[in-house]
Formats: C-alpha cells, sequence, structure tokens
C-alpha cells in the first residue's frame, strides 16, 4: 500500500470552504468517496464516485482496491474527520501512515461560536446509530450539558421527549439546524416546545440544565434524603457494603432486582459512570416514587423497569454487576438466571435478614465458575433517649457476593 494515499478532507459545516492543500489533494483524486450530501458539492469532478451508503465495511473494501492499483483517494466528510467522524474507522482499517486528514471547523465549534460560548469543556455525544441514550443521560447527570449529533431516529423532538420523561422539566435545548446554510436558525426551548416539532435533519443539538437536582446525589446519599412510603429499604450502613461489594466499574451494566425506592440504584449510578443501572421493580407505588426520586436526584442513567424479574429482564443487555435487595421469593429460579446471563468477571450481590432467603441464595449460586463470600453486618443508629443518645439496632443483613470467574 503506497503511503499516505488517501486524503480525508473535511468540508465544514455550511458552504465549502477549502485552503489551498486540501483542494489540490481533492483534485488529484480518482475516486470520491462520502455521503450523498458531500459528494453533491463537487458535481463537476472528474473522479469515480463511491456514496457511502450500507455498510461500511464495503465500502472500505473498495478504498483499499483502489490505494492497492495506486490511485488517489479522497474521503469526504463534514467538519473535522477525527471528532466523531470517520477517520477512526479509516485509521483502523487503513493505520495512520496511509492517511492525511484535513480538519475543518465542527458543527459543535460554529454553533458555540454562533452562541458565544467556550465549549472546551463541553461534553460531546453521538447518538449515530445507537440504541440508545446512555451517554446523553450520562452527560447531562455529570456534568449537566451536552452537545448532541443527532440522526434521524434521535431527533431533537425525541432526544427532548426522553430526557424530559426521566428528569423533568429541569433542562432545556437549543437547537440549531441548518449551519451555515442561508436557512440556518438557532432555537431556545423548553423540553415541551422541543417535543412538540419538527426540525431540519441537519440539526445539532445543546442540551443543558436550568437548575441543579433538589437532592444532591452521592455515595454517602442520607436515608431520609428519598422518597419512600415505609421503612423497607436498604439502610445507609448496609447500602455502602453493598456499593463496595458490587465494585461497579466504568461502563459497567448493574442490575438492581428489587430497588424499591432507589436508595441503591441512584448512588450506584455514580460507580459506573457511562454505564446503564435497570432498576427493576414490581410494586406499582414503589415504582412511582423510584421515577420522582429520579428525577429529584439527577440519576439519569438510572433506568426505571417495573414489573417482576426475571420476567421484565429478558430485553435488557447482559449485566456485569447485579445487586438483588428484594424479590428473593423465587431465589433459585432469578439467581440462576442471573448467573447464566452474568458476563465473565460480574458480580451479583445478594442482601438479605432472613437465614432461609441466605441459604437459598448460596446454593442457587452454589456452581462451577462462581466464588462466593458472605458477611453480616450489625449496625446501631445512635437515637435520643431521655436526654441523651442510645444506640438502636438495625436488622442483622447478610451480604453475600459471587463472583464469576474471567474468562482466560
Amino acid at each position: 500500500m503506497t503511503a499516505r494515499t488517501i486524503a480525508v478532507i473535511g468540508l465544514g459545516v455550511g458552504e465549502v470552504r477549502l485552503d489551498d492543500r486540501a483542494s489540490d489533494a481533492l483534485a488529484r483524486a480518482e475516486l470520491l468517496v462520502g455521503g450523498a450530501r458531500q459528494l453533491a458539492a463537487f458535481p463537476g469532478h472528474p473522479a469515480r464516485r463511491l456514496p457511502i451508503a450500507g455498510p461500511l465495511a464495503r465500502v472500505l473494501d473498495a478504498v483499499a482496491e483502489a490505494v492497492d492499483a495506486d490511485r488517489p483517494v479522497a474521503v469526504l466528510a463534514d467538519g473535522d474527520p477525527l471528532y466523531f467522524g470517520i477517520g477512526r474507522a479509516l485509521i483502523e482499517r487503513f493505520g495512520p501512515e496511509s492517511l492525511t486528514f484535513f480538519p475543518h471547523v465542527t458543527a459543535v465549534g460554529l454553533a458555540c461560536a454562533r452562541l458565544a460560548r467556550p465549549w472546551h469543556d463541553l461534553p460531546v455525544v453521538s447518538l449515530h446509530g445507537r440504541a440508545d441514550l446512555t451517554p446523553l443521560f450520562a452527560a447531562l447527570a455529570g456534568q449537566g450539558q451536552a452537545a448532541v449529533y443527532t440522526d434521524a431516529v434521535h431527533t431533537p423532538a425525541v432526544i427532548a421527549a426522553r430526557i424530559r420523561d426521566r428528569g423533568g422539566d429541569r433542562f432545556a435545548l437549543t437547537v440549531c439546524e441548518d449551519l451555515g446554510l442561508p436557512g440556518e436558525r438557532i432555537s431556545r426551548l423548553s423540553l415541551e416546545q422541543a417535543a412538540s416539532q419538527t426540525f431540519s435533519p441537519l440539526n445539532l443539538v445543546l442540551a443543558e440544565a436550568l437548575r441543579p437536582p433538589e437532592v444532591a446525589l452521592g455515595l454517602g446519599l442520607a436515608d431520609e434524603a428519598l422518597l419512600r412510603r415505609d421503612g423497607v429499604f436498604t439502610k445507609f450502613a448496609a447500602r455502602a457494603l453493598v456499593l463496595a461489594a458490587l465494585d461497579a466499574r466504568p461502563g459497567a451494566v448493574l442490575y438492581d432486582i428489587g430497588a424499591g425506592v432507589g436508595t441503591v440504584a441512584l448512588p450506584a449510578s455514580l460507580t459506573n459512570p457511562g454505564g446503564p443501572v435497570h432498576a427493576v421493580e414490581r410494586d406499582p407505588e414503589r415504582f412511582r416514587l423510584l421515577v420522582d426520586n429520579i428525577r429529584r436526584t439527577g440519576a439519569l442513567t438510572v433506568t426505571p423497569v417495573l414489573g417482576q424479574a426475571p420476567d421484565v429482564l429478558a430485553g435488557l443487555p447482559d449485566p456485569d454487576r447485579v445487586f438483588v435487595g428484594g424479590g428473593l421469593s423465587g431465589a433459585t429460579a432469578l439467581l440462576d438466571i442471573l448467573a447464566d446471563r452474568l458476563r465473565p468477571g460480574g458480580r451479583i450481590v445478594v442482601a438479605a435478614v432472613l437465614l432461609g432467603s441466605v441459604a437459598k441464595a448460596r446454593a442457587a449460586l452454589d456452581r462451577p465458575g462462581f466464588r462466593q463470600s458472605l458477611i453480616q453486618l450489625q449496625a446501631s443508629q445512635a437515637v435520643p433517649l431521655a436526654g441523651d443518645l442510645h444506640f438502636r439496632s438495625d436488622n442483622p443483613v447478610c451480604i453475600l457476593t459471587a463472583v464469576k470467574e474471567a474468562r482466560p
């Protein structure tokens, strides 16, 4: 393969303006590769045209054939090809020594210039071809803002509706349409306004929090911080031990089975940044409180799931970490399914106060490829008595941890 035979040219946003070096590389090309809109920008170019449509691997195979025949190739892209663009795929296939990049202004950079706002600390999320909005929710939960590259499925209206349903009205959208073109329009909208509108397919979204969450979310979340209807929940001391036992890592998929009002699921979302937490609760009243607590704390990466486990788990991604704090009446069948689906290196943590439940959980997780540890926690809380304090004991809690061996 001849070195530096592929020119990757960013066309900018809106009207195409190339510098001399990029123009020269484009003029030498015998194969032009790009989306329909990029190719249409050069109607008089004599090179053969290869639209990026269908599987990208097929397009890259055609580029490889041209390179092997020593025919110069120009790949056209929007903005900077190395910024949420085709640059990564080209590097992985052809190596950096075969590529010359000509970056241009990005849509995010231009949008922030129009709004006169710095963007060095602005999280940027691409939803192109994604099945879920977890990266967006993670950015909003962590930093309260994000620029979003949308697609035909994740339109500004869809994004607004999803944020509204998860986080309430605490956020607003700025939708930038047709940047750099004669019909350019920038609109600042509430989530309700954005959810009911139609926008140009060429758009970029800036999502921003209007105010902080009602409850500050942290690993030391107090028991009284969340809405609840009774005293049946994982208490502060047990919760700390459970979170440590889960030992979640960034990007991990986490289940909380029998999530109740979210006392474990919500702080657990801080332990797996960028990963989803699926909080499963069968009781409708507790589920309603769970949804409200997600809104109040801004724990947007927690997805509430109403229903009985394991029935509602079928459509969820396989987990890396599982906490079972409720719903142990069918412990054997549930834990068998969870153990089978648990990814190698993953952990299942069970909290129980009844010895029978502990015995069932230990038996269900006593299987090849798993190792167990069991801790009993006895904690007491200081409460007023006779003008002084005394310790009131919580129920002893058994914390069973089962670790699935990683594949060699």
